[in-house]
């Protein structure tokens, strides 16, 4: 019989191993020594340690499944219990219940870590669907379009909820994406029933102003397409691949018409230049005549000059002011010599000035003598007033005697 502390082998070849439980039948041999049969059987026991071994290390450092790595776990226990090795068979089920712990407690936070991923994936999705919602009311088409994109793209990278949390939340998020594409097409298709009548208004603006482009009606058609281009403005964007055509057109027509006017002007500009300085000229001659000595000679130099001013054509109209008001000052000093000169040698209004002034001067004497009186008899009261009287006609004939002055005499 051979025997070391964990196995033994009887003279009939059966072979034992020892447990906490008593000996357990290994199996028998009849193929050599009991010392091969142990160590045959010992082999396999190693065999078990490294199969526990590794299996200890898959469950430490790789994602093996709590699953797989149970079943793994019930295998080699089969094996153990067995007991057809010769080994501590005792120590083999300890490392086995340490490693169903261990199984347990990873099950156990995979369970949790799970639980974790799928509250912030819950979140995450239920941000999501918040403000895929709000920008379903946007306005910003390009932006929030670009956005909701995007958002189906993180929705994508997320992992899936219970399939009804998910499902209810995936047709929100949904309908919010439809209810954005439904309103942008809506808009777009009113911007393009906007952008035909505009092009349709614009076409008939285009015709308008390159009818009007040979006009030489300068004032009015020029106003006129100052109104064509407040209705241009005001018809808003035709389509992009319209636009620019019609805007060319337009654009070009008027360029037409300003250009000729242009052209038209600057001859003129040039032409009332050249006016100014002759008008200049005779304002310089005109205001030679004063002071005025010869009234009528002055009168005919005057006369002269204006016939040659009126022969002259317009002046530009900012210049215009300045030197038709030389022109009117020296007309005026001729006028008002000339009145003077028609009240110096008229003889009926010579008349009715000493007639006048003698009127008033025979008031003023009577009044004095009036006063004197009244102070003689003590009537102050009346004198004061008949003063006031006499103040009021003396100034009438102070006013008198300076026009008779005027008539020479």
């Amino acid at each position: 019989m051979s025997s070391d502390p964990w196995g033994r082998v009887d003279e009939t070849g059966t072979v034992y191993v020892r447990t906490a439980d008593g000996e357990q039948v290994v199996g028998s041999w009849q193929a050599g020594s009991p010392e091969e049969a142990l160590a045959y059987f010992e082999r396999k026991y190693e065999g078990l340690v490294v199969e526990i071994g590794l299996l200890e290390k898959r469950v430490k450092t790789t994602d093996l499944s709590a699953k797989d790595a149970q079943t793994a776990i019930d295998h080699i226990r089969e094996q153990v219990d067995a007991h057809h090795v010769v080994g501590d068979l005792d120590a083999l089920r300890i490392r086995l219940d340490k490693l169903v712990e261990t199984v347990g407690k990873r099950r156990e936070e995979r369970k949790q870590q799970r639980a974790k991923q799928s509250d912030e994936a819950r979140h995450a999705k239920e941000a999501l669907v918040t403000e895929a919602e709000e920008l379903a009311q946007s306005d910003q088409w390009r932006a929030a379009g670009e956005r909701l994109r995007a958002l189906v793209d993180t929705w994508k990278g997320l992992p899936r909820l219970d399939r009804k949390s998910d499902d209810e939340l995936w047709h929100r998020f949904s309908h919010a994406r439809s209810a954005f594409s439904k309103r942008r097409k809506a808009h777009f298709a009113q911007l393009d029933a906007q952008r035909e009548e505009a092009r349709k208004t614009k076409e008939r603006l285009v015709a308008d102003a390159e009818s009007l482009s040979g006009s030489t009606d300068w004032g009015p058609t020029a106003a006129r397409y100052r109104e064509l281009m407040a209705e241009w403005k005001a018809a808003g964007r035709a389509q992009r691949e319209h636009e620019d055509d019609l805007w060319n057109r337009f654009r070009g027509a008027q360029d037409i018409f300003f250009a000729a006017r242009s052209s038209v002007f600057a001859e003129r500009d040039a032409e009332q230049g050249e006016n100014l300085k002759l008008k200049e000229e005779l304002a310089e001659e005109a205001e030679k005549l004063l002071p005025i000595g010869d009234l009528k000679a002055t009168r005919a130099a005057f006369r002269s000059i204006n016939e040659r001013w009126e022969a002259i054509g317009h002046v530009p109209r900012d210049a215009r002011p300045k030197v038709e008001g030389r022109m009117h000052a020296v007309e005026r000093a001729i006028q008002e010599a000339e009145e003077t000169e028609w009240r110096r040698t008229n003889p009926e209004a010579r008349a009715r000035a000493e007639g006048l002034t003698g009127q008033l001067q025979a008031a003023v004497d009577k009044l004095k003598g009036q006063i004197e009186q009244a102070r003689a008899q003590g009537n102050n009261a009346r004198a004061d007033k008949l003063e006031r009287e006499l103040e009021g006609r003396q100034a009438l004939l102070d006013q008198a005697l300076k026009g008779l002055q005027e008539f020479g005499g």
